[in-house]
């Protein structure tokens, strides 16, 4: 699924109208394939609030408005920029067939929760800032998202930023989800707009969308075909994959445990963890029965181990939770890395290790990096200055590896391949623990045959994903997330990557 700038996204209505479809049909589908996502993506009910300005886009609120409340069981309510005779004429005539009266105010005291504002001021041909009387509702969204515990869902894009460049303009709306339709809009996923965005969903317009190949590509089952199909009924634990993994130590026996966790619950059929024999048993303790644990005493038996297993393993990962090993040590963990050809991920220590004792000339096209900004500065103190997805091109320019660059939006870049950007995750993944846990997921993938830019794709989803579902419990905020409440969810990603639920 193409990255679309607006003049695209406006040939591709077009074509469908040329094609015989009326602008009624292609709002009506849009609005209706609108309210279902949303009423996906927030699951438990409350009181739904469209802001609507005079364009089709709120047309496609006003039909959501519909859905969600014959179909999900939401209160609903309007706030209107402009009276209705002054609405374009079908948003007029949709206006007219929802039945209900612009609400003169919203009491969020009063409103049954959650509170769902759905930012449908402005559509993706509006540019600069916003002008009255558009204004005033953007800056109560804000109000009520900022001050009253609302959640905010942008219809297409936050109204006030650029579709194009993703520049935010004054007094822009800032949402916590944003449900493009039919495609990914190029300036939503850059930086600047990833604030204002929040989350990113595609929400399926087949007729409008473009399936020509870009540079730039959104992480979303919608957009991607891969690890959709259901295991053989005859799958045994050998061939659902063999991961080992070489992490942790006295310092840091949580980092191993979640990497172990991460791969059982990523789907591999037999983990063995190899780690220091000082750390073997604090790191027992903290994981699942399932994992196997080798323990070793010094670096040799390191390269040892990792022989008698490499005919089982189909997938590595190296790195959390490691510390800073002594020279023999760093030694033996540098010629693992380069003499191994099994899929490899680096992670955590490892990629600091590689960086300290500048060994970037030694990966392979076998391995995957996962460095959070830090550990990609340490890596590439040239390239970090760099706008994100420029270094992250840039990089595996020069490297052929796997690269996820992590962040608020993570990157997956590998030479002669589209930019991978991921649409999910939460600022509630901000804690420690959360890229051990990827790491042992990547490693699954891996180790399940996926090759390395959709294993890491595919992970950086499901994490992301995760992190959403976790969030739906009321008994969980961004505030009290844990690895673990991810972890506990990856099943439920899973079927949402399969079924394109989210």
């Amino acid at each position: 699924m193409a990255v679309v700038t607006i003049s695209q996204m406006l040939e591709a209505e077009a074509s469908a109208i040329a094609q015989g479809w009326s602008e009624e049909q292609l709002l009506d589908l849009a609005g209706k394939r609108l309210g279902t996502h949303i009423g996906r993506h927030f699951p438990h009910p409350g009181t739904a609030v469209a802001y609507l300005g005079k364009g089709h886009n709120a047309g496609d609120a006003i039909v959501a408005l519909h859905i969600l409340r014959h179909h999900f069981g939401w209160r609903i309510h309007a706030r209107l920029g402009f009276p209705p005779d002054q609405l374009a004429p079908l948003t007029r005539k949709k206006w007219s067939e929802l039945g209900i009266h612009g609400s003169p105010a919203i009491d969020p005291h009063l409103s049954p929760r959650p509170l769902l504002l759905l930012d449908a001021l402005l559509g993706s041909g509006a540019k600069g800032a916003i002008r009255p009387p558009l204004d005033s509702l953007a800056n109560e969204i804000n109000l009520l998202r900022n001050h009253s515990g609302a959640i905010v869902a942008a219809v297409d894009l936050p109204s006030g930023v650029d579709p194009d460049t993703g520049h935010p303009g004054p007094g822009c709306v800032t949402a916590d989800a944003t449900f493009m339709i039919a495609n990914p809009k190029a300036g939503l996923l850059t930086p600047q707009a990833t604030n204002h965005c929040g989350q990113l969903a595609v929400v399926p317009v087949e007729i409008l969308t473009s399936s020509t190949p870009g540079d730039r590509e959104l992480i979303c089952p919608q957009s991607l075909d891969f690890a959709k199909s259901p295991r053989p009924f005859q799958t045994h634990k050998g061939q659902a994959g063999r991961v080992t993994l070489i992490c942790g130590s006295r310092q840091y026996p949580g980092a191993a445990a979640l990497t172990a966790i991460g791969a059982l619950r990523g789907g591999a059929g037999l983990i063995t963890l190899v780690t220091p024999e000082s750390a073997a048993a604090a790191i027992a303790a903290k994981c699942p029965p399932e994992i196997i644990i080798r323990s070793y005493r010094s670096p040799r038996e390191i390269l040892e181990s990792l022989e008698s297993l490499e005919s089982q393993a189909d997938a590595i990962a190296i790195g959390p939770g490691l510390g800073q090993p002594d020279p023999d040590t760093t030694q033996a963990i540098i010629q693992l890395i380069s003499t191994t050809p099994s899929p490899t991920v680096i992670d955590a220590d490892a990629l600091n290790l590689i960086a300290r004792t500048h060994n970037q000339p030694l990966l392979g096209q076998n391995h995957i990096l996962t460095p959070h900004p830090g550990e990609f500065r340490r890596l590439a103190p040239d390239l970090a200055e760099l706008p994100r997805e420029s270094a992250a091109l840039e990089f595996t320019r020069r490297h052929p590896v796997t690269l996820l660059l992590k962040g608020a939006r993570t990157l997956v870049s590998r030479a002669n391949h589209p930019l991978w950007i991921n649409s999910t995750g939460t600022p509630g993944m901000a804690t420690g623990g959360q890229g051990d846990l990827l790491t042992g997921v990547i490693a699954a993938r891996l180790a399940a045959g996926a090759p390395p830019t959709q294993a890491a794709a595919h992970s950086a989803w499901l994490c992301g994903r995760a992190a959403e579902i976790a969030l739906q419990s009321s008994s969980q905020s961004e505030q009290s997330l844990t690895p673990g409440d991810i972890a506990s969810h990856l099943g439920s990603a899973f079927n949402d990557w399969r079924q394109a639920t989210r």
